[in-house]
């Protein structure tokens, strides 16, 4: 309760963003937002690959689930998520690749207190991350075919529902995320231009 406090006390905007799987180009994206909107970009996977890197019993857990291509309890993602927006002297958030299930939606709002202003959704076929993510090759481990497939499974079965949750209280904004970077930057700046407009207002 005493962490919720904090937060409650903090009145902070959350923009969720989610896409069909690695490759779809949110990375670029969220560091555009960051830039033209000062957002604060906080990606549920830099947490806990930097929780891994601490060497902390945490980490382990982490690392081997994740290994396993299962998905890190919600309670230890939140704790992560929570930690950063307490920490952080903004008060705009860009959560980047979480909730990745109804579960961790369900949690989310229930520890924080928080609902989001919207959802990004960055729609991209599985070939299409297939081809970006190979093309990278930017020596991450799991950027490997199978696993690139196994991440595209999980997403479907996992993240469909809370995308449809959201969608169901109008919070989605979907973006074509095949069109070329600057073309997908277009659109995510309209998403985003209306939310600086209120708050300057």
């Amino acid at each position: 309760e005493a962490n919720r406090s904090v937060l409650t006390n903090k009145k902070v905007t959350v923009v969720f963003v989610l896409a069909g799987g690695p490759g779809s180009g949110k990375g670029t994206q969220c560091a555009n937002v960051v830039e033209h909107f000062g957002y604060t970009h906080l990606s549920a996977g830099d947490l806990l690959r930097a929780e891994i890197k601490s060497g902390s019993e945490n980490g382990t857990m982490i690392q081997n689930m994740i290994k396993d291509g299962k998905i890190v309890p919600s309670e230890v993602t939140i704790k992560l998520l929570q930690r950063a927006i307490e920490e952080n002297g903004n008060d705009k958030f860009l959560i980047d690749g979480f909730p990745r299930n109804e579960e961790n939606r369900a949690a989310f709002e229930l520890v924080t207190g928080i609902e989001p202003e919207f959802v990004l959704f960055f729609d991209c076929s599985e070939e299409e991350m297939e081809r970006r993510l190979l093309s990278r090759n930017q020596g991450r481990e799991d950027d490997n075919i199978e696993t690139i497939r196994k991440r595209f499974k999980v997403y479907m079965e996992s993240s469909l529902p809370v995308i449809e949750y959201y969608n169901s209280k109008g919070k989605v904004r979907k973006i074509d995320a095949t069109k070329p970077v600057v073309e997908v930057f277009g659109a995510v700046k309209e998403l985003f231009t209306p939310l600086s407009d209120k708050v300057a207002a």
